[in-house]
């Protein structure tokens, strides 16, 4: 059930009988000169929405732009400041704690992330608290990193070994291939590849990356490996939210 195709009595239905919702949020950032730069949020928002299917819930729209500053040194790259992203996840959260909702389950895209997520769901805590709004002592946040699942890293180690690297890696090209297989893109890689820097401001990551890269092969890349890693995210995240859902 797509929030957004939804009617507002649809919602009010469905939260009779669950107050939990589904929440994709990517990135627009470069991913090497083969990754799309929408990589992140297309990864999360298709397998949120397998997720939502698998375990009949609601997934909300789609947050493309994540915190990705350090990418902004390459073209078309977007990035919201993690105060931003602080903020914009707070309203969402106290927009939907008004409805009804009570469990809220991010399913992320893009690592950059992490941190700012974490200390956005411990602001909105306080934050609902404060408004004094019904409800606001159930509200709880988790957050599923789909490339961290424990499937997705072993096959990626299987497939790929150290080449998977940790930025515009072949697992998450892989699937953007699956999703899009019209949008697969082709460009010379060196078999030179930065990795092991610190990562700092955005001229020193296209200085220590030029082309963007992180320890990473995505030429080895195929739609095939993609839909192995949509269909074993899917199953492991349902599993997550399903226990989250349950849990006290």
């Amino acid at each position: 059930m797509l929030l957004h195709l939804s009617t507002w009595t649809e919602v009010e239905s469905y939260l009779k009988q669950s107050q939990g919702i589904i929440l994709p949020i990517g990135s627009t950032e470069q991913h090497g000169p083969t990754g799309l730069i929408g990589t992140d949020a297309i990864c999360a928002e298709a397998i949120a929405k397998g997720v939502g299917e698998a375990a009949s819930a609601v997934v909300g729209p789609t947050i493309n732009v994540g915190m990705a500053l350090h990418h902004t040194g390459f073209p078309g790259s977007i990035s919201l400041k993690p105060s931003t992203l602080i903020q914009l996840i707070q309203d969402y959260i106290t927009s939907l704690t008004r409805s009804g909702f009570t469990k809220f389950f991010f399913i992320n895209g893009h690592g950059g992330n992490i941190a700012t997520l974490k200390a956005a769901f411990s602001e909105s805590y306080a934050h609902l608290s404060d408004l004094n709004i019904p409800n606001a002592d159930r509200v709880q946040c988790r957050l599923g990193n789909w490339f961290m699942c424990g499937s997705v890293y072993k096959l990626a180690k299987e497939l790929y070994g150290n080449q998977e690297g940790s930025h515009a890696t072949p697992s998450e090209v892989a699937l953007t291939q699956y999703v899009y297989p019209d949008a697969i893109k082709q460009a010379p890689l060196s078999p030179d590849v930065a990795s092991g820097h610190p990562i700092y401001g955005a001229a020193d990551f296209r200085r220590r990356y030029p082309d963007g890269r992180m320890g990473s092969n995505p030429a080895l890349a195929t739609p095939e490996h993609g839909k192995q890693f949509y269909e074993l995210a899917v199953k492991d995240l349902s599993n997550s939210y399903l226990e989250f859902l349950n849990a006290e």
